[in-house]
């Protein structure tokens, strides 16, 4: 193991680190995938695709991996040299674009793990699953639940997020943050902080995004690095309608 990943020994060893140096993934997004690409990258994952035609805006420096310099700059173009600047040897491929039907199986095919941070405006993200499953890649959701992360695993025979959805409901992050709670509560793990931000944002009623914080960022992208870790290794992992979710913020 190299001087740049001494401090990974025991945690991860010499074979692992060359599978995951090798693993190609792929980030529709880059918000939140901002951060899961760092995460990944530090880890030792070396070859990443990332996906996203957004600009940099100051909204965004709440919870996302740019700075003040960054804004009106393409997203990709900005975290790709932040990673160059981490590890120059690293292959980090960018596509300064939208995800569409046109495009999503081209931009997907060679790559073993998917992960889909696309924005619920479009119905882009439920095809974006349908093609990686076609492909047999498994996709890895992640939200941010502004003190909690979560983390959804989709494979390739397994259940899609639209079987979550509700009749005369929209599919959206509200659709699956409702499924968590309810869980969470089956669970005898209610997360009462977490239905007081649901309902006071659902009283908005307002056409805003929804609130998200930097810690939720960065819980969410360990888990989604753990997981791409436990995926490319051939660990067991969750599957969706299991998930994963991590929060200290209990009051």
């Amino acid at each position: 193991m190299n001087n740049r990943y001494h401090r990974n020994r025991i945690y991860i060893d010499k074979s692992e680190q060359e599978i995951i140096k090798n693993y190609p993934i792929i980030l529709g997004g880059c918000g939140i995938g901002s951060i899961i690409a760092e995460c990944a990258l530090r880890l030792g994952f070396e070859q990443i695709t990332i996906v996203d035609g957004d600009q940099v805006e100051l909204s965004n420096l709440n919870r996302q991996n740019y700075t003040e310099n960054d804004i009106a700059s393409n997203k990709v173009s900005v975290i790709k040299s932040r990673l160059q600047a981490i590890n120059k040897d690293a292959v980090i491929r960018v596509h300064n674009c939208f995800v569409t039907e046109n495009n999503i199986e081209e931009l997907i095919q060679g790559h073993k793990i998917a992960i889909n941070a696309l924005d619920f405006t479009t119905d882009i993200p439920s095809k974006f699953d349908n093609t990686c499953q076609q492909l047999n890649i498994p996709v890895i959701h992640p939200f941010n639940l502004g003190w909690a992360g979560l983390a959804l695993v989709i494979t390739p025979k397994g259940m899609s997020l639209s079987s979550i959805v509700k009749t005369n409901e929209n599919y959206n992050e509200l659709s699956v943050v409702k499924y968590i709670l309810r869980h969470l509560k089956f669970r005898n793990e209610p997360q009462k902080w977490l239905n007081d931000v649901l309902e006071k944002y659902i009283s908005e009623q307002k056409q805003l995004s929804p609130p998200q914080l930097a810690v939720g960022s960065w819980l969410t992208a360990s888990m989604c690095t753990n997981i791409l870790f436990k995926l490319a290794i051939g660990q067991e992992i969750k599957e969706f309608p299991e998930f994963y979710f991590s929060s200290l913020h209990n009051t």
